[in-house]
């Protein structure tokens, strides 16, 4: 099940649904930054709620960063305020599978991204499944 959800919904529930339990390094997460290396699940699952080309590139140093090419050609960065001010500069620019950015080394062993797309993805569907109100 995907939620119905818009892009400017997504962008707000993502920090609210990212910790340590969703991000590749837990050591390095903290919740000031909530977003930070989040990007290669964050984008896996922002395909597959919108469509479109998941997008590589090489940060200078040396790891990877991925965001999305929507549908319509724009291209997004869900995980982009993890870098503050100072964007990196991106090089090798290329679409990348999505069997790629399970596989790649860079973003963990496929069991754990897997784990951690299933568990921020059953964070979105319960952050946007109407509450009962209580009588």
């Amino acid at each position: 099940m995907k939620p119905e959800i818009t892009i400017e919904q997504f962008e707000k529930i993502l920090p609210l649904i990212c910790d340590a339990e969703t991000v590749m390094f837990p050591a390095r997460w903290t919740p000031d930054n909530p977003l930070k290396n989040h990007c290669a699940v964050v984008s896996l699952i922002a395909q597959n709620l919108f469509g479109g080309e998941l997008m590589r590139a090489v940060m200078a140093d040396g790891d990877s960063h991925y965001w999305n090419r929507l549908p319509d050609g724009t291209e997004k960065d869900f995980t982009k305020s993890q870098f503050g001010h100072a964007y990196p500069e991106l090089s090798k620019t290329r679409t990348q599978t999505r069997e790629y950015i399970l596989f790649d080394p860079n973003t963990g062993e496929p069991r754990e991204i897997m784990k951690r797309y299933e568990l921020l993805m059953q964070r979105l569907i319960e952050a946007c499944t109407p509450k009962e109100k209580k009588t």
